[in-house]
């Protein structure tokens, strides 16, 4: 059974835990007993103004991020100053997420009110009407350009900021990269949609301008992913893995620059190729 590693403040759960293991290797056979981190995840209830809105397999890090991050993409709300107050606290293995938003936003929450129990994978659950699926609107204005070079600098930057998937090799990650492919923030979870909420909301939360730079994931580009990234307003989303095909058709729909398949040697582009500069990155302000 994994244990914690470490106490955590304020006595949430930690993101990690230690778990005896024993590895094979194929070259001979042997058993090796040890130790391996694994990736905490633990049941998330997001409550706004006090109602219960779902409940998200997480892991227990960066929540306040995540907060501002689930809030916009959700749509409950539509600027970081609607958020009133952030409290994370634990609840008997599992942790309370309540988000005090503006009175008039906490009603139009409750008239669309959606339930929903959701699994690390998962971006859907609880959506039992076809109208509540999440439908971005297309950013305004022109898309930016970005260099080929900086795509390439910003995926060799990746790995320095996953600090849990390094001990757990189990996590999803999301990165912001200004245009010259400086990482400048990265946060991680066991879900895919978790982690690009989490950077969302570390976004918000830090001011940034989406036309100021790009997202990498490490995930495919499903559609929620493309939805999530326009609904914050950046129009550029590089994934290491392949996109499906109606995460390309949102792309196009939203007009996001779109690429996967990710790789130190090549990237490829499913729209917006006209937008990836030829060349090196621009070099960082």
């Amino acid at each position: 059974m994994a244990r914690p590693l470490d106490d955590t403040p304020g006595g949430l759960p930690p993101a990690t835990a230690a778990a005896g293991a024993v590895t094979f290797r194929f070259a001979d056979a042997l058993p090796r007993e040890g130790e391996r981190r694994v990736a905490a995840e633990v049941p998330v209830q997001v409550l706004f103004g006090g109602v219960p809105f779902g409940i998200m397999m997480a892991t227990p890090a960066d929540l306040e991020d995540f907060a501002f991050g689930f809030s916009l993409t959700e749509g409950v709300i539509a600027h970081p100053d609607e958020i009133r107050a952030v409290r994370v606290e634990p609840a008997e293995g599992a942790v309370r997420l309540a988000v005090d938003v503006s009175g008039a936003r906490l009603q139009a929450h409750l008239a669309r009110k959606r339930a929903m129990t959701g699994r690390t994978s998962c971006g859907l659950c609880g959506v039992d009407d076809l109208a509540a699926l999440p439908r971005a609107s297309a950013p305004a204005g022109e898309a930016p350009r970005v260099a080929l070079g900086a795509i390439g600098r910003a995926l060799g930057a990746l790995d320095a900021g996953q600090h849990l998937n390094a001990a757990t090799r189990a996590v999803h990650g999301a990165a912001w990269a200004t245009l010259a492919g400086e990482v400048l923030d990265v946060r991680e979870d066991v879900g895919r949609h978790n982690a690009l909420d989490k950077l969302i909301g570390a976004c918000l939360r830090a001011g940034r301008d989406p036309a100021s730079g790009f997202v990498v994931v490490t995930s495919r580009a499903s559609f929620e992913i493309v939805e999530k990234a326009a609904t914050f307003g950046c129009r550029t989303l590089v994934a290491i893995s392949a996109p499906t095909a109606l995460a390309i058709d949102r792309a196009r729909a939203l007009d996001v620059t779109l690429a996967g398949i990710a790789r130190a040697d090549s990237v490829t582009v499913f729209h917006g190729a006209h937008r990836i500069l030829a060349g090196a990155a621009p070099a960082a302000p």
